[in-house]
């Protein structure tokens, strides 16, 4: 399957991406790597590895709609068959959104639907909780909702800070996303009923994956 990654900044997830791709029998192929800021480091990641990097500055751009419709234009252009939002810091319009329906997946720094949205880190330890993670879910209109392709669980230490509680959430993340694309790019993760469904290697079905929180 033929993918653009979606990058604003350092590009970490994107060299996940790029290592999974990488190997033998993966069943995706980075075609395009997008940003829409000029300074963003993972242009140099992606540019490292021979991959066709491309900035489409939003802020060259009158309008959500326009901006979104030049990016449409890249990513057909390059003939991405699945979008991966890497570290993306732009709210999509609805009619984008639309046109890559179940062809879009973005990964998120929480175990949602707990914690959408920004400072997740900081909101996780304010509240208390013992168990956090992150997930790669399909795309929806609205921020950090849509279909649960993948989690994976990261415990909260004592003497965490957000730095700190950050940085192993990110590692779990370079873990869980090439998992996730590889399901979904070879077909196995498919939404039905508005839920993801992952076929085995036996062919049977179970829901969403999950991967625990290590001792």
């Amino acid at each position: 399957m033929k993918i653009g990654i979606l990058i604003s900044g350092r590009g970490s997830n994107l060299k996940s991406l790029i290592a999974a791709c990488a190997e033998p029998g993966f069943p995706a192929e980075i075609v395009a790597v997008i940003s829409n800021r000029p300074e963003a480091a993972g242009l140099a990641i992606a540019r490292a590895a021979g991959l066709p990097a491309l900035v489409i500055d939003h802020k060259l751009y009158p309008d959500r709609e326009s901006f979104d419709a030049e990016l449409n234009r890249a990513l057909e252009a390059a003939g991405v068959e699945l979008v991966c939002n890497a570290g993306f810091m732009r709210i999509l319009s609805d009619g984008f959104v639309a046109r890559w329906h179940n062809r879009q997946i973005n990964i998120h720094p929480s175990l949602l639907p707990a914690f959408k949205g920004l400072h997740v880190h900081r909101r996780v330890l304010e509240e208390g909780v013992r168990i956090t993670g992150c997930t790669v879910h399909f795309v929806r209109p609205a921020m950090d909702e849509g279909p649960i392709i993948a989690q994976a669980a990261v415990a909260v230490k004592p003497d965490d800070t957000p730095e700190t509680l950050a940085a192993r959430v990110l590692e779990a993340e370079h873990r869980l996303y090439p998992a996730a694309l590889g399901l979904v790019a070879s077909g196995r993760a498919r939404v039905r009923g508005g839920i993801v469904e992952i076929d085995d290697m036996k062919g049977s079905r179970c829901g969403p994956m999950f991967v625990p929180a290590p001792d």
